[in-house]
């Protein structure tokens, strides 16, 4: 066991934490929530991590996007990603995609991960992942966030829970109206994180068919089955 790793034990096992770094894991949107995930799943030890976004960092980004910087305003997110990967971890295996996912390039994209997280800011996008991630037999991490609140949930193949939260809706969702704090993408982005890893190492309550609702403002969270 490296010493990088001692704090991870007991959370979980040596067997877990050696089991995570041979996990690939991929990351779409390298934005609020994408941010917060990579240096997360990096530092714990998670071993291959592709990350995804064709967008670049703008002045808005600034006040919540864990890797934005004056100097970077203008440059890939993606590359900004992988770029920090490598200085947290440089035994992980990263791979950067400056590129916007879709039907273009999905399967080689996710193909060969073993979970994908969806840090989409856009509902058109993120249904077309869970289309996509059904097809090709991979669990994804939802997650999403406007103002105070957030909203996570995990989805196998088969189970359309997006299908139930954003029932008739295709365009952006609320966060244009309540803004993005950069709290709140972290709260949230540190709930997927967690359902990554309990989806690697095959242990803990996933919240499958299940939305976790978070408010931040109230100091409330809500758990409701689909």
């Amino acid at each position: 066991m490296k010493e990088r790793y001692i704090r991870n034990i007991e959370a979980i096992s040596e067997e877990e934490n050696a089991a995570l770094f041979d996990k690939k894991v991929c990351i779409i949107g390298c934005g609020g929530l994408g941010g917060y995930i990579t240096e997360i799943l990096a530092r714990i030890g998670v071993g291959n991590l592709i990350v995804v976004d064709g967008d670049v960092f703008e002045e808005s980004n600034l006040n919540r996007q864990l890797y934005s910087k004056i100097d970077l305003l203008g440059k890939s997110k993606a590359e900004a990603s992988y770029k920090r990967i490598l200085e947290i971890n440089p035994e992980v295996k990263a791979k950067y995609i400056y590129d916007f996912f879709d039907e273009s390039n999905y399967s080689e994209i996710i193909n060969d991960s073993d979970v994908v997280v969806d840090a989409l800011d856009n509902i058109k996008t993120k249904k077309f992942l869970q289309k996509v991630c059904e097809e090709l037999g991979k669990p994804f991490v939802h997650g999403a966030i406007a103002g105070w609140y957030g909203q996570v949930a995990t989805v196998f193949p088969g189970d359309r829970t997006l299908d139930k939260i954003y029932k008739g809706k295709e365009e952006k969702g609320v966060e244009k109206i309540l803004g993005n704090l950069p709290f709140t993408a972290s709260y949230t982005a540190s709930q997927q994180s967690a359902e990554v890893i309990k989806l690697l190492i095959k242990r803990g309550d996933l919240l499958r068919k299940k939305v976790l609702f978070m408010d931040l403002l109230n100091n409330e969270s809500e758990i409701i089955n689909l």
